[in-house]
């Protein structure tokens, strides 16, 4: 097993799920080998689940600072992260996890991207602030969930 590192183009699509089922098949496409990719998005429910799947060009374009400038009472969002397999099948399986949470007035020290201003559910500090993130993070749910499919299918 290795790594095969590559340019892929993606899509522009309101769904995730559509982002990583094309980019897993471009990557499938290229190395011609079973890949995984991982496509995620912070939704916030004041902003009508913006900015979703533009959530990298909207971080890179206006920050978290721009974020706080849009977002309304409602704090309320999700962080969402899907995992695509996709093999010589050419069928890719998909594993979706979310985790509530909410913005936060301030932006925190740490972390990366959306990280200093998102406050997972039932804690009281960002995932910039939080030492065990990994294990309450989006992409860990979804990996776990490919984890146990994977080994399933093996057997």
């Amino acid at each position: 097993m290795g790594f095969f590192q590559t340019e892929l183009v993606e899509i522009q699509d309101d769904s995730l799920s559509k982002i990583a089922l094309q980019k897993s098949l471009n990557a499938y496409e290229k190395c011609k080998k079973p890949v995984i990719i991982e496509d995620d998005g912070l939704f916030i429910d004041s902003l009508s689940g913006f900015p979703g799947p533009y959530s990298s060009y909207i971080f890179n374009t206006i920050g978290n600072n721009g974020i706080l400038k849009l977002i309304g009472d409602n704090r309320d969002a999700q962080f969402v992260a899907i995992i695509a397999f996709c093999d010589s099948s050419n069928e890719p399986t998909l594993f979706e996890s979310s985790v509530a949470g909410t913005i936060s007035k301030n932006i925190q020290d740490g972390g990366w991207g959306y990280d200093p201003i998102f406050i997972p559910e039932k804690q009281n500090k960002t995932y910039a602030e939080l030492a065990d993130k990994n294990k309450l993070s989006h992409r860990y749910e979804s990996l776990k969930k490919f984890a146990n499919w994977f080994n399933n299918k093996q057997e």
